[in-house]
């Protein structure tokens, strides 16, 4: 935590050591991650993790504050938990513990110390997907964001100890690996290396398991782009591209800080179709960002026709302590819900575009999760959700017909296998 010095592991796990305890996480897969890798360690030391607050002696909670909704639920959570002992790690502690103190009183856990001691532990759950964090803080210096300052400058973990839990979770049963950090592709800025030069390493990994890239920032993939695109073409990495965009304005992205123009990132997403036509492309928008104009919010809609995204993640714009913009004037909520909803209907417009020519079209897929008894989810190898109302393994690999478009995955049905 930026805010105090690096803690003792022993005084840190030592309470929750032979513990039942139970971990409740929020917030995105770099958390989720914290959380694995917490488990690990709690593991090692004799304890039990279980599935319910109440069969636990202790409770963690991994906290997320990235918008002032989440920070407000966080809040409310922990003080339901108050007379539980208590421990609170994720991002809130560096940034507003006094906020958590108003409502609970709970010991704190460093994430710095959840990342070293893991080092000593270096096990991985049995888990159909496995989180591999590849870096902690960033590079960028968005005027919105909380989670820069709580989780610092880029840090990028090392090459060898990235392909060792690749490995770990391939070995353990993991079909899809996801590669997690708050920027993904500015990996190796801060040591000399290349995020590309990282896939090649890690990619040597034998069926069914794949890699799933995780956000990363148009900023610092502008830098790296054809050597990127070329690693993407090993087929052990799922076709999919989450690059965040946040506005199609260039006014508004410098106001933000992104540190690219709206013609940077449409080139971005050119030289990844040309090269992988297929490619599913996940983006994020934030509106309602101060003194955004109607023409501003329109340029956004623009450039969504204009790249036709599979997905897009709609955030109304949050103020959030701390950061430049928190003594901004802000738009009143019903301004950004309406900008919220006139986004998500356009979006979805571009899907039922994008998928309407996929339905009976017949795709290679791998399952990578059980959803439900008689009901697994498979993927595409361009990330495409095909639900198959059968029950199979995860790691089993077939071809599936798209029936129906459920906006974001299909209906399919298994093809029976050539002999």
């Amino acid at each position: 935590m930026q805010n105090m010095p690096l803690q003792d592991p022993g005084a840190v796990f030592d309470p929750l050591s032979g513990r039942r305890v139970y971990i409740e996480t929020y917030g995105c897969r770099y958390n989720f991650g914290d959380t694995a890798k917490l488990e690990e360690i709690l593991k090692s030391r004799g304890s039990t993790i279980v599935v319910s607050e109440h069969e636990a002696d202790v409770v963690v909670v991994n906290t997320c504050t990235v918008v002032a909704p989440t920070e407000r639920r966080m809040l409310r959570r922990l003080a339901q938990l108050r007379n539980r002992p208590l421990f609170v790690t994720g991002c809130m502690p560096a940034v507003q513990a006094n906020a958590i103190r108003s409502v609970c009183d709970p010991v704190f856990i460093d994430p710095d110390v959840i990342q070293q001691s893991y080092k000593r532990v270096n096990t991985v759950g049995g888990d159909d997907t496995g989180i591999v964090q590849v870096a902690q803080g960033c590079m960028g210096k968005c005027t919105y964001c909380i989670t820069r300052l709580a989780r610092g400058r880029l840090r990028s973990f090392t090459a060898a100890e990235i392909h060792d839990q690749v490995r770990a979770f391939s070995r353990a049963g993991s079909v899809e690996i996801q590669l997690t950090a708050q920027d993904v592709s500015a990996w190796g800025r801060d040591c000399g290396e290349s995020f590309p030069e990282l896939l090649r390493r890690i990619s040597d990994i034998p069926p069914p398991s794949m890699l799933r890239v995780g956000m990363m920032n148009p900023a610092t993939v502008r830098v790296i782009l054809d050597d990127l695109v070329d690693a993407y073409s090993i087929n052990r990495i799922f076709r999919f591209v989450h690059l965040p965009v946040q506005s199609g304005s260039d006014a508004v992205l410098a106001r933000m800080g992104r540190e690219y123009s709206v013609a940077e990132y449409e080139e971005i997403v050119r030289t990844f179709r040309r090269k992988m036509p297929d490619v599913t492309l996940m983006t994020d928008m934030i509106v309602g960002f101060p003194h955004e104009t109607e023409d501003e919010f329109n340029d956004s809609l623009a450039l969504l026709d204009r790249i036709r995204p599979n997905k897009v993640n709609v955030t109304r714009y949050s103020k959030r302590p701390l950061t430049p913009l928190a003594q901004e004037k802000d738009f009143p909520d019903f301004v950004k819900k309406d900008r919220s909803r006139l986004m998500n209907t356009h979006a979805e417009r571009i899907y039922a575009d994008i998928n309407r020519p996929l339905i009976g079209t017949t795709v290679p897929f791998v399952v990578t999760e059980i959803i439900r008894p008689g009901s697994v989810m498979g993927r595409s190898p361009a990330y495409v959700g095909i639900v198959i109302n059968e029950d199979l393994p995860v790691g089993f690999e077939g071809r599936a017909r798209l029936e129906k478009d459920r906006k974001y995955f299909f209906i399919g049905k298994r093809e029976p296998s050539q002999t």
